[in-house]
C-alpha cells in the first residue's frame, strides 16, 4: 500500500547522467519516477498520465521544453502539475521565457543536488497547500465588471467566456480583484500567493502577471484589468 501512495514524478531530460542523478535523489525523496529523453514522447506521456512533479529540460530532441511546458499548461491532466525547468543557459531572458511558458521554477545546470531537492520541495509544498479556495479567498463568488471568479470551483469568466487559469494565475487574479484599486507590491503578492516559498522571487510575479494578461486582457500591451503601478507593483482596474 505504501508504494501506491507514492508521488509520481516525470523526468524529461536527454542527458542520461543527469537523468540518472535526478532520478536517484527523487526516489530517495519518496517519488516513484518515470523518465523520457524526447520531447514528443514526453508530451504523449503527459497527456495520458497524471504526475505530481515534472522535471523538464529546455533543450530536448523532438520538442523543446518551453513548447512542451506551454502545451501541458494549456490542456490535459497535468495543467496544474508543478514543473521545474532545467537548462544549461543562465541568461535572464532564458529564465523569463521558461517561467512565462508556465514553469513554476527554473534551475541552471550545473546544479547542486541540495538546491535541486530544495526547489522540488518548495514547488511541491505549494501544490499541496493549494485548496479549492485561494489564500484569503471568500467561499462565495467574486464579480468585478467583466470578471467573475468562483473560488470553490476555481473558475474564471472574463467578458462572458471561461478562461483556463493555472493555480498561480487564479490566486493572483483573485488577490487583485478582491481589492480593486488597491496597489499590491510584488513582495505583498509573493506573501499572499506563494507564501513561504523561499526560492520564488519578485521576478516570478512579473512573469505570472504577463501570462495572466495574455489570457484576460483584450490587448495585453494596453491592459484594462491588471494595471501596473510603476515602481510599486500591480492593482486591479476593473470595477
Amino acid at each position: 500500500m505504501a508504494e501506491l501512495a507514492k508521488r509520481r514524478a516525470l523526468i524529461v531530460e536527454d542527458e542520461r547522467p543527469i537523468r540518472e542523478l535526478v532520478r536517484l535523489h527523487l526516489e530517495l525523496g519518496g517519488f516513484d519516477v518515470d523518465e523520457v529523453g524526447d520531447g514528443r514522447a514526453a508530451l504523449e506521456r503527459l497527456k495520458a498520465s497524471l504526475f505530481d512533479l515534472v522535471i523538464l529540460d529546455v533543450m530536448l530532441p523532438g520538442l523543446d521544453g518551453v513548447t512542451l511546458c506551454g502545451a501541458i499548461r494549456s490542456a490535459g491532466p497535468n495543467r496544474e502539475t508543478p514543473v521545474l525547468m532545467l537548462t544549461a543557459r543562465d541568461a535572464e531572458s532564458d529564465k523569463v521565457v521558461g517561467l512565462e511558458s508556465g514553469a513554476d521554477d527554473y534551475l541552471t545546470k550545473p546544479f547542486g543536488v541540495r538546491e535541486l531537492m530544495a526547489r522540488v520541495g518548495a514547488i511541491t509544498r505549494r501544490q499541496r497547500r493549494a485548496s479549492p479556495e485561494p489564500a484569503g479567498a471568500e467561499a462565495t463568488g467574486l464579480s468585478r465588471g467583466d470578471v467573475r471568479l468562483d473560488p470553490a470551483r476555481r473558475e474564471a469568466v472574463v467578458r462572458g467566456a471561461t478562461v483556463e487559469l493555472t493555480r498561480q494565475e487564479f490566486d493572483l487574479l483573485h488577490q487583485l480583484a478582491a481589492r480593486p484599486g488597491v496597489v499590491f507590491s510584488r513582495a505583498a503578492l509573493l506573501s499572499h500567493v506563494w507564501s513561504d516559498d523561499s526560492y520564488v522571487t519578485e521576478r516570478t510575479v512579473d512573469t505570472v502577471i504577463s501570462r495572466l494578461r495574455r489570457k484576460v486582457e483584450r490587448d495585453p500591451q494596453d491592459p484594462e484589468l491588471i494595471l501596473t503601478a510603476w515602481g510599486v507593483g500591480y492593482k486591479f482596474g476593473g470595477h
